[in-house]
Parts: structure tokens; sequence; C-alpha cells
């Protein structure tokens, strides 16, 4: 019988002597393939496997605004062969809503590292300003509406933080999707959209809409002649889009921390920062720790938006 365990325990130390990582990495993406989030982690998956050793294999599992995703990472043992790419809404959202998902993001999951941020635009069917946005919607209260990307999405809920800071009464429109919410502003049915600025590109590079803010705190690379909507009328305001790497609790933290190392090492490389630029996105790396303060500072803030705005899924 001793010597069994003289076995067990020489067994048990040569498996977690063995280094990280001794195998594939699978990458849980939670929006389908073409979409930013699917973009970010075909640009950034393959050099991070370079540094690895070891592949890391994309699985997209796309649903529920990115719970899906997630729950399925979670499924997972925290051993660091699984790690998941998610965006804000599945992070910071949706948990407030009645039919939140089962997890709780800052709980049940390890932040390894932010990944990049995609700016959102306030985009129009013609040339305005925010402040005549404003002034337009004072004069007549409840009648402007403007479209998102669908009920709860990080774009509606910028537009409803729109609302309360401006002290102005919008309507809101959801679409299936930001691609048909710029579509529908193109046509002014109804005039206004809050969208990610890959999504209104192609129809800003057309004139076919017209940007009138940045959402984020400062101007973005991408569009510097458009103003913030901070320097539009609305100081204070800011949202962005981002994209975070996480693994499940537990997952040991050498493993978190090598994870964290080389991605950071990735996303700094000029040839990656080429290609997010390309895609309207930009690198925006941090450690765990400031990983999780951001991620607890968002969940409050779109707490509060959506207690104040009254924001539904449905």
């Amino acid at each position: 019988m001793r010597l069994l365990f003289i076995v067990l325990a020489f067994m048990a130390g040569s498996v977690l002597a063995q280094p990280y990582p001794s195998k594939p990495v699978r990458l849980v993406v939670t929006f389908p393939p073409g979409g930013s989030t699917d973009t970010v982690a075909r640009i950034f998956a393959p050099r991070l496997g370079e540094r690895l050793g070891q592949p890391v294999v994309i699985d997209n599992r796309p649903g529920a605004g990115g719970a899906i995703g997630i729950d399925a990472t979670l499924k997972s043992p925290a051993d660091g062969y699984t790690i998941v790419l998610a965006a804000a809404g599945a992070l910071t959202i949706i948990v407030h809503f009645p039919n939140r998902p089962a997890y709780d993001p800052t709980k049940d999951l390890a932040p390894i590292t932010m990944i990049g941020t995609s700016p959102f635009l306030l985009v129009s069917h013609e040339e305005t300003t925010a402040r005549k946005v404003i002034d337009e919607a004072k004069a007549n209260p409840g009648k402007l509406a403007y479209a998102s990307g669908g009920n709860g999405t990080a774009m509606h809920l910028s537009g409803e933080m729109f609302k309360l800071m401006a002290g102005i009464d919008l309507i809101h429109v959801p679409f299936k999707g930001s691609g048909p919410a710029v579509t529908a502003a193109a046509q002014g049915q109804p005039p206004l959209a809050f969208a990610d600025i890959t999504s209104a590109l192609p129809l800003l590079k057309s004139g076919r809409v017209k940007a009138v803010a940045v959402l984020s705190k400062e101007r973005s690379s991408f569009l510097p002649d458009v103003p913030t909507l901070a320097e539009s009328g609305v100081p204070g305001y800011e949202a962005i889009g981002w994209f975070g790497l996480l693994a499940p609790a537990g997952t040991p933290a050498p493993v978190v921390s090598r994870l964290a190392a080389e991605t950071v090492a990735v996303m700094r490389q000029p040839d990656i920062k080429e290609k997010l630029a390309a895609a309207a996105l930009e690198p925006w790396v941090t450690t765990p720790e400031e990983f999780l303060t951001f991620m607890r500072t968002e969940t409050a803030k779109w707490g509060r938006v959506i207690r104040e705005s009254g924001a539904k899924l449905e």
C-alpha cells in the first residue's frame, strides 16, 4: 500500500510539473465568424499560439449576447486550456436584466487582459451636430428616434445614457444588429443610430450616413475630425466597445500570468497593430488586476443606466 501511495504521489507531481501549455489551447469566441470580436481573435490567436508553442484553436460559440460562449468556458476545467474572448455586453450589461445568466463575471471568471477597443458612434442621415440633436429633441420631446443593434445591447444603452445625461426624450427603435440599424438611419427611418464603427464605416465612406459624434472620452484616430459627445454638449459622456480575454475562475495564477504576458507581447507587435487598424480596432492591454477593476466600473455604470432609464431586453 505504501508503495502505491509513493507511485501515485510521483505521478501527480509529474503532471503538475508539466510545462504549460503541453497541448492546444481552445479560444472560445462569443460571436459568430465575421464580426469584430471574431476578427480580433483571428488576428491575435495564431501569433499567441506561436509564443505559447501550442496552437490556439478558435471555437465560435455565439448566442444570447455572448452568454453561451461564457457558459461553455465555465463548464471547462480551470487549467488554462480553455479561455474566452468576450465583449462588454456579456461581461457588464446582461447581468443586470431579470433573465440574467447564471454566472457572475467578476467572480466566476479570471481576467487575463484587455485586448482592444472599437469606437462607438452616433450617426445621422444628414449633416448635423450633437448640439442640434439635443435642441431638436428638447423642442419635440418623445418624437425624435434613434436606432440600435437591439434591446439590451451596448449601443442601445449608449443611446439611453445619452438621453439621461442630455436630459432629453428619444424613442428607441431596435434592429437585429448594428448593420441594419445604420442602414435604416441612412434612409432616415429613424434619422439617428448608435453603432460600432465597424458597422458604420462602409456607409460613412459612401456618404450615406454622417458621423455626428464619437462616444469615447477622446477623439478616435480613425475619425479625428469627428468630435466626442463629451465636447459636444454632454460633458463626462463615455461609451466604448471593448474585448477582453478571460479564463474560468480558479485557473492557476502562473498560467494566467503567462497568458497575460504573451498576449500583451502579441498585441504590441507593429504588424498586429496594423491589422487591427485595418479593421478599425485599437489594441488596449492591461494587467489582470486592471481588467478586473475596469469590469467592475463598467458593470456599475451600465447598471445605473439600466435602472434609471428602465431599459429592457424585450
